[in-house]
């Protein structure tokens, strides 16, 4: 055999043994986190292991993200609202936000998602129950409270859920109460493309637009009411997704 190939295959196989020894670090410090408490400080460390992570799986998952408005993002912490079109969505967009520490209110079952969801427990990410005001209220408060320790961005999807025919869903006003409550502006965003991954992967790589279409300053949040948010936002998502849409045919 040339030594040439067998360099390489030694390369090859430390690098795997790297990731295997990698991993199993993750797991360890994953079973370390309680998944009975919620957390209210943003874990440094964690959030390397999650940032880390991601980064891997961008590349295993061979993404190619396309991001535009990023000179909207501003200084301090905000409240960032999307359109929701696969489980992908929040791995890339607190990929492509990874120093603004999103923290993603979502729903129960990602959070027993091996490795994931234990740490991401760590990060902040809060757990809503759509189906019982009152908690879904807590969690609204608990999102607040975050923002205003300076420990996160918090991220959250008015549809609520997927939207599996990419047509956007109807909006829940109340989730825009965080930026209130808080008093934050409202940074939104659109995302194309992570509706294509399972069908293209693991054969052909997927493009990813994540574009950040408008900044709602806090004095309009301050002065505007949810609903009058929540039809801005829909706006806004709207004519960018149909722009798109038209650019792409």
């Amino acid at each position: 055999m040339p030594k040439v190939i067998l360099y390489i295959l030694l390369l090859l196989a430390a690098l795997l043994a790297i990731l295997v020894l990698y991993f199993l670090f993750v797991f360890i410090c994953s079973m370390l986190v309680d998944t009975k408490k919620t957390y209210k400080e943003n874990s440094r460390f964690y959030r390397f292991l999650l940032n880390s992570c991601t980064d891997i799986a961008m590349v295993v998952t061979r993404l190619k993200i396309h991001v535009t408005g990023l000179d909207r993002v501003p200084d301090g912490r905000f409240l960032f609202v999307s359109n929701h079109r696969s489980n992908f969505d929040p791995i890339i967009q607190w990929h492509v936000l990874k120093k603004q520490d999103l923290c993603f209110v979502s729903k129960d079952g990602n959070f027993k998602i091996p490795l994931f969801g234990r740490i991401i427990r760590k990060c902040c990410f809060l757990s809503i129950d759509r189906s019982d005001p009152r908690k879904s209220m807590k969690t609204l408060l608990d999102a607040a409270e975050l923002i205003k320790n300076d420990q996160v961005s918090i991220a959250i999807y008015p549809e609520g859920t997927r939207s599996k025919d990419c047509v956007l869903l109807p909006f829940h006003d109340g989730v825009l109460k965080v930026a209130k409550m808080a008093n934050i502006p409202i940074l939104v965003s659109t995302i194309q493309g992570t509706e294509k991954i399972h069908k293209n992967y693991p054969w052909k790589s997927t493009d990813i637009y994540v574009d950040i279409i408008d900044l709602i300053d806090t004095d309009t949040v301050k002065e505007s009411s949810t609903h009058v948010l929540s039809e801005r936002v829909r706006e806004d998502m709207v004519n960018k997704l149909g722009e798109t849409s038209k650019e792409q045919k």
